[in-house]
């Protein structure tokens, strides 16, 4: 049985898409230079870069070729092909981002929020970031990302409220406040499996497919990386470790939160963790300071030992505020290689790490929006 040709109007489609994937990485392209890059035929090439300008995705830069031999056109993406929103939800404010196709940041907007602050006032706090940030793009906003310091189901992207969490947002729908703003898709995760995402593609877990994040800060959490992907749970709570029983401080089990309790480094009336105190309490070489980095070691390191258990990672990644910080982080390593199943222990290395994920992210779904766009049909 002979197999169906592809028809012309998918050779048409595949080209099309190689021809704005070439130029979304490179910037700027003569057809010759398309060519080159893609293995298409240059007329094939030039029939391509026609239907793709006559859609308004490509036009004509104005420079030129200079040197011998024919003159070259210089072809880039129209400038209203629109960017990606890349937002960011956490006790330090909203951040909003605008950026385009080929992954440059186009404006940042920042925006305070309050620990607690509720659903209402997150929402108005997003809005009114993304309002300074959206005059600076031509075109539309073709899709987002977000990431949240609070668990988010993975069913409906709205963020979950979990007893004792540190960062009370409550039951805020992003997607639902981004609605009138962004024309597509808004994909909302947890800030924490962002930044393990991140740390894959250009950090310490570089190329690692199998590796657990665990974010130390004002709060904990981590995120599980199996066979290069994020395991999220049924419910999209995979990760929630403050609830974790480990070793306390004196010998008892508690969950791992109360073990902060128990050394006096959680915020009044919260239990968001004390970061200042944390870090003046474990520096220097006296007895007490030697005493509280053990306390944490163990009590991490028990949480480190239940992952190795259940995942199996090649190697553990400690990030946040305080989790990479050199003192703290060698005290984990000692405490850790003790046990029974240990695995490398390294420290988080992306700056801004949820947003880096998030933007990353936001890039590949824009260029994706930007291939489906509807192109004129061909007159036969």
């Amino acid at each position: 049985m002979s197999l169906a040709k592809p028809s012309l109007e998918m050779l048409r489609a595949l080209t099309d898409e190689n021809v704005l994937r070439a130029l979304m990485e490179e910037g700027r392209l003569t057809r010759a230079e398309i060519a080159a890059r893609t293995g298409i035929s240059k007329p094939t090439v030039s029939d391509s870069v026609r239907r793709l300008s006559e859609a308004g995705l490509l036009a004509d830069t104005g420079e030129r070729t200079t040197g011998r031999g024919r003159v070259g056109t210089y072809y880039s993406l129209a400038a209203d092909t629109g960017a990606a929103l890349v937002a960011s939800i956490s006790p330090e404010g909203v951040v909003a981002e605008t950026v385009d196709a080929f992954g440059t940041v186009t404006a940042r907007a920042e925006v305070g929020l309050g620990r607690a602050p509720g659903p209402h006032a997150t929402a108005r706090a997003l809005t009114e970031a993304v309002a300074l940030v959206r005059p600076r793009v031509h075109g539309p906003l073709r899709t987002a990302v977000v990431s949240a310091a609070d668990p988010v189901d993975r069913v409906t992207g709205r963020l979950v409220h979990l007893p004792d969490a540190p960062f009370l947002v409550g039951d805020l729908d992003p997607a639902a406040v981004l609605a009138d703003t962004v024309d597509g898709t808004v994909l909302v995760d947890n800030d924490i499996n962002w930044a393990a995402r991140a740390e894959r593609a250009t950090g310490c877990a570089l190329g690692v497919d199998d590796f657990v994040y665990v974010h130390l800060g004002e709060g904990l959490g981590c995120a599980v990386v199996t066979d290069t992907e994020v395991r999220r749970g049924h419910h999209g709570l995979a990760g929630e470790i403050a609830h974790l029983y480990t070793a306390g401080p004196r010998g008892t089990a508690l969950p791992l939160i109360e073990v902060f309790a128990e050394l006096g480094l959680r915020r009044a009336e919260s239990t968001a963790i004390d970061v200042d105190a944390l870090r003046t309490a474990t520096l220097g070489d006296s007895a007490t300071a030697r005493w509280i980095r053990g306390a944490l070691a163990r009590a991490v390191g028990g949480v480190l030992a239940a992952a190795v258990a259940l995942a199996d990672p090649r190697l553990i990644v400690l990030g946040g505020t305080w989790g990479a910080e050199p003192h703290i982080a060698e005290a984990i390593r000692e405490r850790f290689a003790e046990l029974p199943r240990s695995v490398p222990v390294t420290t988080a290395r992306v700056p801004e790490p949820e947003l880096a994920g998030a933007r990353t992210r936001a890039v590949e779904a824009l260029r994706t929006a930007i291939i489906a766009t509807p192109r004129p049909q061909p007159s036969t």
